[in-house]
């Protein structure tokens, strides 16, 4: 690997580590703060904490086939480490660095996390309203998803032979065509 793909790829496995051990770190902390089952009321009813312990995967889709959730993960994972390594720019292997800590993040508790290996239950805390409870892997995710977006719209742009106009001077009231 030459130093051109070295410094992106480093990027992309120190963002996705610092991602999965905050990650870890605060459903750590969420196991015990929030261990009595109440809600915490951080903005209203509109957002706080409460613990939860997910099966499926977003909004609890397939949770009872968690062990092809699990699959899916490795999979997601192996996939991601290889763009990670492909990244060009930091920007590309920030944006990956995040869904990787993410899905990685997420990936330890279906291992790790009760009832069992590769069909644990993922552990959620942030609670937006009464719609669902997520977790900070899927803020990761979902910043990654975003970050990768921009850099795709940037991309298509470069690409696309789209020049914005230099910026013209003001002109102070006088007509363009009147100034020499």
């Amino acid at each position: 690997m030459t130093a051109e793909k070295t410094r992106p790829f480093a990027v992309a496995c120190m963002v996705a580590a610092a991602a999965v051990l905050i990650d870890q770190f605060s459903k750590a902390i969420a196991l015990t703060a929030l261990a009595d089952g109440r809600r915490v009321p951080i903005i209203g009813d509109a957002f706080g904490l409460q613990l939860a312990f997910n099966p499926g995967a977003v909004l609890g889709t397939g949770s009872g086939m968690t062990w092809v959730l699990t699959l899916i993960g490795v999979a997601a994972v192996a996939g991601l480490f290889v763009l990670a390594a492909r990244a060009r720019t930091v920007g590309w292997a920030g944006g990956v660095g995040l869904f990787l800590g993410g899905a990685v993040g997420n990936l330890i508790d279906r291992f790790m996390s009760p009832p069992g290996f590769a069909i644990g239950h993922v552990t959620d805390f942030l609670a937006y309203g009464r719609l669902f409870i997520g977790n900070l892997a899927d803020v990761f995710l979902a910043a990654g998803a975003i970050a990768v977006a921009v850099m795709l719209m940037l991309r298509q742009r470069a690409h696309s032979g789209t020049k914005v106009a230099p910026a013209t001077p003001p002109t102070f009231g006088v007509p363009p065509e009147d100034k020499q």
